[in-house]
């Protein structure tokens, strides 16, 4: 088949410990041109105010910004709170986004027995089961989302350490339904595909990846994220912590998912023990380089890219 031959967009996550190196690199016509956007989880700017926002802005004049959302819950029985969409729009507002996303879980309960009734927020990303009920609320949750933000949500898929036999369909095949009656599109998170084949089946990574994309029609997915995990309990299963970098597996994959996707804007994600800035730039160059080989180009300016070198 045919893909999109256009310059990719590539990006990296950005963190408070590097909120001065993105600043001064900016600088650098050279070093400013080696990404051409920044994520920033949303609930870390909610505060009105303070340090951490004013960054945020300064990095808005010369990037484009993606919000990456927690907390939203989006498959949970109980509402997103008023007060959290309110202050996603007020962020929405004072960022002016290029892209939106949330994850495919739940994260918000009422609690039973003491405190009944009292809502609460897990803390976590935890799955759901993909039932056409689950899916039904979840449509219903990003229905409401879009037409409050008046904006589109990006889904992504996520890693997984239980499964629920009440489940008859795969997550891919939820997620397209989700985006077919909703109007949103999907994040392809590559390594939590990844995770959940070595955690839940045989761990051939390729073989997951292709079973899962083959699924996706191929205009819905919108980004696409990278990023490492790590070995747990004697090597019996791993986390999707982001903290190493990109495993050759998931590089594969992403070959895999630009072949059959075209050229999705790409997110390097790395939250646990942050390297340097020059290291994280280093694995977001590599996704560039590893794009341009797949896609046949050899992207030297982009529509997005940084501002104001």
């Amino acid at each position: 088949m045919s893909v999109n031959n256009s310059d990719i967009l590539v990006g990296v996550g950005l963190r408070h410990p590097h909120f001065t190196d993105i600043l001064i690199s900016a600088k650098d016509i050279t070093l400013a041109k080696e990404i051409d956007f920044v994520e920033v989880h949303s609930e870390n700017f909610f505060g009105q105010g303070g340090a951490a926002l004013s960054v945020l802005k300064q990095v808005r004049e010369i990037y484009p910004v993606s919000l990456h959302s927690t907390s939203m819950g989006l498959g949970s029985l109980a509402d997103i709170p008023a007060s959290y969409l309110t202050r996603l729009m007020q962020l929405t507002e004072t960022v002016d986004p290029f892209l939106m996303s949330e994850h495919a879980c739940f994260t918000w309960g009422h609690l039973q027995g003491l405190g009944q009734g009292q809502l609460i927020h897990s803390g976590d990303l935890l799955p759901i089961a993909h039932t056409h009920e689950n899916l039904k609320r979840m449509c219903d949750q990003v229905d409401k989302v879009q037409t409050y933000l008046g904006r589109q949500l990006i889904i992504e898929n996520v890693s997984a350490y239980v499964q629920f036999d009440e489940s008859y369909l795969s997550e891919a095949e939820f997620l397209t339904q989700l985006c077919q009656r909703t109007g949103a599109k999907i994040l392809l998170d590559i390594n939590n595909i990844a995770v959940n084949s070595l955690n839940f089946e045989d761990g051939n990574i390729q073989t997951s990846v292709s079973d899962y994309i083959s699924v996706l029609p191929v205009d819905s997915v919108a980004q696409i994220h990278l990023a490492g995990c790590s070995p747990v309990a004697g090597g019996q299963m791993v986390i999707d912590d982001h903290a190493r970098p990109v495993s050759d597996a998931v590089w594969q994959g992403y070959r895999q998912a630009l072949t059959r996707f075209g050229a999705v804007p790409t997110l390097v994600e790395w939250d646990s023990d942050l390297p340097t800035w020059s290291v994280l730039v280093g694995e977001a160059k590599k996704a560039r380089h590893i794009a341009n080989a797949v896609l046949g180009i050899n992207a030297v300016g982009h529509a997005l890219g940084a501002k104001n070198v």
